[in-house]
């Protein structure tokens, strides 16, 4: 089993070593903390991707929801064609009185 150690035990272990050897662990304790946070930023990243994609997949489900309650009863294109042509020819004469 480990015995913890104080931030003072440390520092004063820090404090025997030679300054270069005090700069090499300051730099190693910086690289670990660093990576530390470029994981962490990586995984932040990944979940606000994946909110983003789960918000689009609900807009899209929503809009199909939203067609296919349009597409519910009959529908004839044919006739529903002749009807916008009609609708065409009366606007084009009253537009010629």
């Amino acid at each position: 089993m480990m015995e913890t150690i104080t931030l003072e035990q440390v520092e004063k272990l820090a404090n025997q070593l030679p300054p270069l050897q005090q700069l090499k662990l300051v730099a190693r304790i910086c690289e670990k903390l660093i990576a530390k946070s470029t994981i962490e930023d990586m995984e932040n990243n990944k979940e606000k991707l994946k909110q983003r994609k789960l918000k689009l997949v609900e807009s899209l489900l929503t809009e199909v929801d939203d067609v296919e309650d349009d597409t519910e009863g009959e529908f004839d294109a044919v006739e529903d064609l002749h009807l916008l042509r009609e609708e065409r020819v009366k606007q084009i004469c009253r537009s010629d009185a």
